[in-house]
């Protein structure tokens, strides 16, 4: 799996979780771009990322995802331990 694949399906997760057109989630978008990125919106966005990549995400990983960038990097990091 490969940056672009795991950045379209986390912009997907963007899109269930805070209704955002997924084409203006970048790698560079941060929680202050993203009206509703507060604490329950996060909850859902890191639901959505656990059901679409049949992944779990623990505590330190939900505290580190502030960034698209970091949520990729984490997601993959999930992936790999799956394999």
């Amino acid at each position: 799996m490969n940056d672009t694949y795991i950045l379209e399906k986390v912009a997907e997760a963007f899109k269930a979780a805070f209704d955002v057109n997924p084409q203006s989630v970048s790698m560079e978008t941060e929680a202050s771009d993203i009206s509703g990125w507060d604490s329950v919106g996060h909850l859902s966005l890191a639901g959505n990322l656990e059901e679409m990549f049949g992944i779990s995400l623990d505590v330190d990983d939900l505290m580190e995802m502030e960034s698209v960038r970091k949520i990729v990097q984490i997601v993959e990091s999930r992936l790999f331990q799956k394999v």
